[in-house]
C-alpha cells in the first residue's frame, strides 16, 4: 500500500507563502502544539520521498523515473529488508540541485519521520531508527516546550537554509497531522527560472561526514575516506604508518565488511565493524581517545577500540567450562558476531583459525551471536525493577549479567529472584578513576556530587613533600589502600583517585571494594596523547615527561563488565559514554 506525504501547513508568520498553500489559522490554531515538547529541524530544499520495503515514490504516487531518482533508488535497494512491512521512511531526496545548493550533505537523502501504518513514531524513535538504517536526519535548531516567541526570533540564513518545520516531539495519527506539524519556509524560495526537474542534474556536494553514513548504510569506503571522515587526517594513521599503508589493509575490511552484511548488521555496528577492521593493528588505548575528538562521539569511539582489544582473544584456546561466561563477558563490551568477523579474519595461522570457528559455532549454538544478545533480558528487567533509584538498578543489572554468564539464570523473573538483596541499595559505592596524568580524572571527582570521601594517591604523596615524587609509590599505595579500606566500612560514596592505568593497579582497589560489597563504577578518562601533552607542560605539578610517556604506552582502559557499570568522560570533563546501567538505551550497545 501506498501513502501520500500529507500537505505540510505553513505557520502564520512564514513569508514563503503561496496562494494554494495551506496555512496554520484561526482560533485555536496551535491546539495540537500548544503546551506540548517541539522539535524544530531545517527544512531541506529537495524532492519528498518515501521509502518502503518494497519500493519508493517522489510526492506523487506514480512518480516516474528521473535521473535524480537513481541514487536514492540505490539507497532503497541496501536498505529495504531493513523496513518492516507497514513501515515508510519520509525525506528529502537531495541529489539534484533544486533553489538552494548544498556543498556539504552527509548523504543524497535525510529522513524526517517514520511511519508505522497510521501512526508516525516520536522523533526520538524516529532518530534511533534512522540511523540503524544509516539514513541522517536534518539539523535541530531548537527543541522545547512550544513557545511561539521562541519560534518567531529563529533566525536562518535564507541564502543557504530553506527554512524550518516544528512538529511534536511524540508520535501522532495521520489524521492528525496538519495539527502536530507545521512548516517556516522563506520568501521567494523558488528563484530559478526553469524548474529544477527540466534542467540538467547538478548534483549537490557531499561533506566529510557522507562516508561514515555511507558505511552505516551499507555501502563501501576506502579505508583513506573513512578515516579522514573519523577525524584521523593529516597523513597520518593510528596504527603508526601512513595512510597509503592503512588502505593495504583494504582485503581485511572488504572480508569483515562481507561477513557482517551476512549477519545482517546494519547502522552503528556496521560502522564500528568496518573501523575495527580498519584499525585492526592500532594500540586500542589510542583509538579510543583520538577517535571520540572526533565527529564519531564517545560512544562508537569506545566500541571500535574495544572491538579491536577483544578480538584476539578468540584467536587463543580458551576451556570450554568457562566459554559461555567469557562470551558473555565479551558482548557486555562489543558485538560478539563482528569480534568473530574481526577474528576469523585476522587469524594468522591454523590453530588461531581453529579457535575462532570452535567459539563461533558455541556462541551460535548458544544464541550469542546477535548484536545485543543481553538486549531482552536488560529491556525486560528494566521495566520489572521500575521505580528502583539508579544506583540499585544498576547493582542489580550486573548481579544478573553474572548470573546469565555462569547459566543460573535466563529470564527476567529469575533475574528478580536472583537480586533481592540489592534492591535496598544499602551497600557502600567506590567511583575508581582511570586514566594518564593530566586527563582531568581529579577535577571530574571533586566534582562528584555526594561524595563522602576521597582517597587520592597523589594527595598523599604531597603530604609526604611532593606530588611529583614517584619513589614512595608502595608505600603511598599502601597507605591509599588502608584509607580506602576505612572509608567503605563507613558506607556511603568513596572516589579512588589514581592513574589506576591496567588491570593489576585497578584490581587492588577492586578487592578492597569486594571485602565490603560496594557497587563499583570504572569512570574512564578518555583524552587524546597530543591534549594530554599539552596539559601536562602547563599543569601547576606537572608529571616528568617520561613518567607520563610510560603511562601513555602503559595504559589499557577497562572493558565494560570489569566494574559494575562504566562511564566514559572525554576531554570537556563530563560523562559521554555509559555501559553497564539499567536506564533506557542510549550508551550502550
Amino acid at each position: 500500500m501506498r501513502t501520500h506525504y500529507p500537505r505540510t501547513p505553513h505557520l502564520p508568520w512564514s513569508p514563503g507563502v503561496a496562494a494554494d498553500d495551506v496555512r496554520v489559522a484561526g482560533p485555536g490554531a496551535f491546539a495540537g502544539l500548544a503546551g506540548r515538547e517541539v522539535v524544530v529541524t531545517e527544512k531541506l530544499d529537495g524532492e519528498n520521498t518515501t521509502l518502503y520495503a518494497d519500493g519508493l515514490h517522489a510526492r506523487s504516487l506514480d512518480s516516474a523515473h528521473h535521473p535524480s531518482r537513481a541514487w536514492v533508488k540505490g539507497l532503497q535497494g541496501r536498505i529495504a529488508a531493513r523496513i518492516p512491512a507497514g513501515r515508510r521512511v519520509c525525506g528529502e531526496n537531495l541529489y539534484a540541485r533544486h533553489s538552494l545548493g548544498y556543498e556539504d550533505l552527509d548523504s543524497w537523502f535525510y529522513g524526517f519521520s517514520v511511519w508505522d501504518g497510521e501512526r508516525c513514531l516520536d522523533w526520538d524513535a524516529t532518530v534511533r531508527f534512522l540511523r540503524e538504517l544509516g539514513v541522517p536526519t536534518p539539523p535541530v535548531l531548537w527543541r522545547g516546550t512550544f513557545d511561539e516567541r521562541a519560534l518567531r526570533k529563529l533566525k536562518l540564513d535564507t541564502t543557504r537554509q530553506e527554512g524550518y518545520v516544528v512538529r511534536t516531539v511524540d508520535g501522532f495519527a495521520y489524521e492528525d497531522f496538519g495539527r502536530c506539524v507545521a512548516k517556516w519556509v522563506r520568501g521567494g524560495h523558488v528563484r530559478t527560472g526553469t524548474h529544477w526537474m527540466f534542467a540538467p542534474v547538478v548534483a549537490n556536494g557531499l561533506g566529510t561526514a557522507a562516508p561514515l553514513w555511507a558505511v552505516r548504510s551499507g555501502a563501501g569506503a576506502g579505508a583513506t575516506e573513512l578515516l579522514a571522515a573519523a577525524g584521523v587526517t593529516g597523513g597520518e594513521s593510528l596504527a603508526g604508518g601512513d595512510l597509503a599503508g592503512q588502505a593495504a589493509e583494504d582485503e581485511v575490511c572488504d572480508e569483515v565488511t562481507a561477513r557482517m552484511d551476512a549477519l545482517g548488521r546494519t547502522g552503528e555496528g556496521r560502522l564500528a565493524g568496518v573501523l575495527a577492521a580498519v584499525l585492526h593493528r592500532a594500540p586500542r588505548a589510542r583509538i579510543a581517545a583520538r577517535l571520540s575528538a572526533g565527529p564519531l562521539g564517545m560512544g562508537l569511539a569506545r566500541r571500535v577500540s574495544d572491538l579491536v582489544g577483544l578480538y584476539p582473544y578468540l584467536q587463543r584456546p580458551f576451556p570450554d567450562a568457562e566459554r559461555r561466561a567469557g562470551l558473555v563477558r565479551m558482548a557486555v563490551a562489543a558485538d560478539p558476531g563482528v569480534l568473530h568477523a574481526l577474528a576469523a579474519v585476522t587469524a594468522g595461522d591454523a590453530q588461531a583459525r581453529e579457535c575462532v570457528e570452535w567459539s563461533l559455532l558455541y556462541a551460535e549454538e548458544a544464541g550469542l551471536l546477535g548484536p545485543d544478545p543481553l538486549g531482552p533480558l536488560r529491556a525486560d528487567l528494566r521495566e520489572r525493577l521500575a521505580g528502583l533509584g539508579p544506583d540499585a538498578a544498576d547493582r542489580c543489572w550486573a548481579e544478573a549479567r553474572r548470573a546469565f554468564a555462569q547459566g543460573r539464570i535466563t529470564t527476567a523473573e529469575e533475574a528478580v529472584a536472583a537480586t533481592w538483596r540489592w534492591r535496598e541499595g544499602t551497600f557502600p559505592r567506590l567511583v575508581q578513576l582511570c586514566g594518564p596524568s593530566g586527563s582531568g580524572k581529579s577535577t571530574f571527582g571533586r566534582a562528584l556530587p555526594g561524595v563522602d570521601a576521597c582517597v587520592s594517591l597523589d594527595d598523599l604523596r604531597a603530604a609526604r613533600g611532593s606530588r611529583a615524587d614517584q619513589r614512595a609509590n608502595a608505600e603511598v599505595l599502601s597507605e591509599g589502600l588502608d584509607r580506602l579500606d576505612a572509608a567503605l566500612a563507613r558506607g556511603g560514596t568513596v572516589v579512588w583517585d589514581a592513574t589506576s592505568l591496567t588491570d593489576q593497579q585497578r584490581g587492588l582497589a577492586g578487592s578492597v571494594a569486594r571485602r565490603h560489597d560496594a557497587l563499583v563504577t570504572h569512570a574512564v578518562v578518555l583524552v587524546d596523547e597530543e591534549e594530554l601533552r599539552r596539559r601536562n607542560a602547563v599543569r601547576p605539578h606537572p608529571v616528568p615527561s617520561e613518567v607520563l610517556e610510560s603511562q601513555l604506552h602503559r595504559f589499557s582502559p577497562p572493558y565494560p563488565g570489569q566494574a559494575h557499570r562504566t562511564w566514559y568522560i572525554g576531554a570537556g570533563g563530563t560523562v559521554e559514554d555509559t555501559a553497564g546501567t539499567l536506564a533506557a538505551p542510549g550508551g550502550e550497545l
